[in-house]
């Protein structure tokens, strides 16, 4: 039996009526990020997410050495009071070459990631709310981009495009005077973009098209379509917007995956050309040295694991904060 006066059982009530009012003016979204600030792992993968972000952006300045000089009289140093990482068998200094390697790692992930995330959200959209011939084309496109081996599709593209497109740039080139376009550095990184965006799109496409077929018969869509909102204001303006925490969810955890298949073309050779750094192209370039100078291929690895480390602690973050019941269960 309880003990409380009926004044405290009143402030009790008020209490929580209180903070019921204070979580639905917060809402999902804000609830999620107070749980990922909780989260030390994610915080951690952040952290380190963010000194890696600064290595991109300011590397070149920050970095001892110019990343591409050759300096054959101080080839193959140990690392030294001059060059940290040491050197590699052309004399060039290896912790500025991880420094600005880190660019690289990024600029694919970013834009790999949020490319597929795109394609793939629009054509989970369109199948899933099409239905009919349109859903079942689709899908089995992207049945058979899962039917091949991602990563050998991902090299085969990049190996048997890049004259063609470079072929194809440098007529846009001469078309527009945007000398760039048929820059080897643009070219690259244009068949890494393409190539690991059309491997990846597919599991995006599935995901939201799974969102969209749950959502599409709830009650505010049907309320919607009663009202005569026209196809594309459902699709994203309420179907969308409902769909966005899966995504979230995949984009944060693909980010170490695109940062790894960039690493794996440049270390087989058809990913990133010398002489822009890339930490598989070093690791590769310096594999028959391992033995003799180990720090050579331990460093721009360390480098890659840590980075794959720490969007894997955020994105499991960001998921066990989109989702309470996942944590709970752990």
């Amino acid at each position: 039996m309880s003990s409380a006066t009926p004044l405290e059982q009143a402030a009790s009530a008020s209490l929580a009526n209180r903070e019921r009012n204070v979580q639905s003016k917060r809402g999902p979204w804000r609830d999620a990020m107070r749980r990922l600030v909780k989260n030390r792992m994610a915080m951690v993968g952040l952290g380190m997410i963010v000194l890696f972000g600064i290595a991109a952006i300011f590397g070149e300045m920050l970095a001892p050495y110019d990343p591409i000089r050759q300096d054959l009289m101080a080839a193959k140093q140990t690392p030294n009071a001059e060059h940290w990482l040491g050197t590699d068998e052309l004399g060039r200094d290896m912790f500025s070459r991880i420094l600005t390697g880190a660019r690289t790692a990024l600029l694919v992930a970013t834009f790999v990631t949020f490319i597929a995330a795109g394609i793939g959200t629009v054509i989970g959209l369109i199948s899933a709310y099409g239905g009919g011939f349109i859903d079942t084309a689709m899908m089995r496109l992207a049945d058979l981009l899962l039917a091949f081996p991602a990563f050998l599709l991902a090299a085969f593209i990049n190996a048997t495009l890049r004259s063609p497109v470079a072929n194809q740039m440098q007529r846009l080139a001469d078309f527009t005077g945007l000398d760039f376009l048929a820059g080897k550095l643009f070219i690259d990184f244009f068949l890494i973009f393409g190539s690991l965006a059309i491997i990846s799109w597919s599991g995006y496409a599935r995901l939201i098209r799974g969102q969209v077929l749950s959502l599409r018969e709830q009650e505010f869509v049907e309320a919607a379509r009663s009202m005569g909102a026209s196809t594309r204001t459902i699709l994203f303006k309420h179907i969308l917007p409902n769909s966005f925490a899966p995504i979230v969810v995949a984009v944060s955890v693909n980010f170490g995956n695109a940062i790894l298949a960039e690493s794996a073309l440049s270390y087989l050779g058809v990913g990133i050309q010398p002489p822009t750094p890339s930490w598989g192209q070093m690791i590769n370039q310096n594999l028959s040295q391992w033995r003799y100078f180990p720090h050579l291929v331990l460093g721009p690895g360390a480098a890659l694991a840590l980075l794959i480390l720490a969007f894997n602690f955020f994105g499991d973050g960001v998921a066990d904060a989109l989702n309470p019941r996942r944590t709970s269960r752990n």
